[in-house]
Order: structure tokens, then C-alpha cells, then sequence
């Protein structure tokens, strides 16, 4: 027997100053059973970043033709590819080819600092690619992990704010990149 997604439902506002954008959305998560928390609030945070109305996320982890979470224009192209870790090179390739923006967030410490040693001469012919890092402080947003959140965030600059009636974390996240 397969076992099923867990779902998680935000009531986010967004406030970020660097896109001028100011929002409120209804959000549904699916976790996957082999995600865990960690990965499932690193997720909502980075959708937080990229936040529109035709933002989705997708079956992610769950399928290999698909990001964690993109934007579609009306004719189906996709605008924006967004996947958190560590991709190989064949998948970077794959999905520079099929967007026009590729946007890549590394987590996880250690284990993130050594594939961007082993990538960051390999991406530079990617003229359509960003990747950052999220610093291990992201593992705190599981504190706000809960069936039914609402969340507030405030992203000026690199610094994300995401929180609860209750707590509060701020992560900043630095852009690896292009590093201009």
C-alpha cells in the first residue's frame, strides 16, 4: 500500500520590498512521503520569493519531469523552473533548455557546499540560471510547521522573515550564482 501525501494548507501574506509585490494567498501544500518538514517549509519559503498568482507547485519530488514549483505563461512555456538541492548536471541541462528562467536553491550545509564545488565551473554557460544558498538557519522554519498555518513574510534584500502569531524565523539567503 503506497502511502499518501500530507497536506498542509497556508494562509500567507507577502510583503517583499525587492519586487514591490504585496499579497495575500491561499496556499496547499503536498508533502510527500519522503519529504520531511525540513524540505516541505523550505519549499513554501521559496515560493514565497517567487510569489504570483500563476506560481505552482508541482509533483516535485515525486517526478523527474517536473520541478518543485514553476510558472507557466498562457501557451504552456514555462517561465520559471524552481527546484530546491543539489541537481546533476544533465537535469541543470534539461532545465535551462526548457525555461527561460532556471532558479536553483541549495540547502543542507556541508553536503551543498561541496556540490557547488563541483558545479560552479560547470554552470557558467547557463545564461538563464540562478542558484542560491539557503543556510542551515532555513531548518528552523519547521518550528512554524502545522496542518493549518498562517504565515506572514517579509523578504527585504536577502533576508526572508517568515512567521507565525507565535515565532519567527529569518533566514538570508545568499546568491551563488551569477555572482554580480
Amino acid at each position: 500500500m503506497a502511502l499518501k501525501a500530507t497536506i498542509y494548507k497556508a494562509a500567507v501574506n507577502i510583503a517583499d520590498m525587492n519586487r514591490h509585490y504585496y499579497a495575500d494567498h491561499d496556499l496547499t501544500l503536498a508533502r510527500h512521503p519522503s519529504e520531511n518538514d525540513e524540505r516541505a517549509m523550505l519549499r513554501l519559503m521559496v515560493w514565497f520569493l517567487h510569489a504570483s498568482v500563476e506560481l505552482q507547485f508541482t509533483r516535485g519530488i515525486s517526478t523527474d519531469d517536473e520541478p518543485d514549483i514553476w510558472q507557466k505563461n498562457l501557451s504552456g512555456e514555462i517561465e520559471s523552473w524552481i527546484e530546491l538541492g543539489q541537481p546533476d548536471e544533465k537535469r541543470l541541462r534539461k532545465a535551462c533548455g526548457r525555461a527561460k528562467q532556471v532558479y536553483i536553491y541549495n540547502y543542507g550545509g556541508r553536503n551543498s557546499d561541496i556540490w557547488w564545488q563541483q558545479y560552479q565551473d560547470k554552470v557558467k554557460r547557463f545564461d538563464n540560471l540562478y542558484i542560491f544558498r539557503i543556510p542551515a538557519e532555513g531548518n528552523d522554519l519547521t518550528r512554524l510547521v502545522d496542518k493549518t498555518m498562517k504565515l506572514h513574510c517579509f523578504i527585504q534584500d536577502q533576508q526572508v522573515t517568515v512567521g507565525s502569531d507565535s515565532d519567527s524565523i529569518s533566514v538570508e539567503i545568499s546568491q551563488r550564482f551569477p555572482d554580480h
